[in-house]
């Protein structure tokens, strides 16, 4: 069973998490294609981080963060290597769009890599509603990456637009 919560960042099980998240990355593209957070930036206000726990052990994680008024940047969508395939991706993007969507978000937006790597992510963005945009926010073209946006519904909580 699948337990999404808010990330703890007592729990050094999180930073080793992330932290290899970012080794996973490291060959994938040149330093300056590479836009993940460090653990310490995904601490910063205006950012909201998640964890996917099976019993007691971290499975996943994703986050969200301020880009501009209404709109938020998907960022650290990870699962563990070893329990890929299980839906653990999807249940936890579910979970981050659901949050965006009741606090009054209007779009999210990611950046992502273009290679094989980052191929079955960007069908699991696709299938969630997710579609190929410009750069946005501050960043700029780059072969390296595939920049996707979801408009989220209109409902905004206390009838915030």
């Amino acid at each position: 069973m699948v337990t999404i919560t808010r990330a703890d960042f007592s729990d050094p099980q999180l930073r080793t998490f992330l932290e290899a998240h970012l080794a996973d990355l490291a060959p994938t593209a040149p330093p300056e294609s590479r836009h993940a957070l460090d653990y310490a930036s995904l601490q910063r206000p205006g950012t909201r981080v998640w964890t996917a726990l099976m019993g007691d052990q971290l499975a996943g994680t994703i986050a969200l963060t301020h880009v501009e008024p209404w709109h938020e940047e998907l960022k650290s969508m990870r699962t563990d290597p070893l329990m890929r395939g299980r839906g653990i991706g999807a249940r936890l993007l579910t979970s981050a769009l659901d949050d965006a969507r009741a606090r009054g978000i209007r779009r999210v937006s990611l950046e992502t890599g273009s290679m094989e790597f980052f191929e079955a992510a960007r069908h699991l963005y696709a299938r969630t509603g997710f579609v190929v945009t410009e750069p946005f926010g501050d960043y700029a073209e780059d072969p390296n990456s595939v920049y996707m946006t979801v408009e989220l519904a209109e409902e905004h909580v206390g009838g915030r637009r």
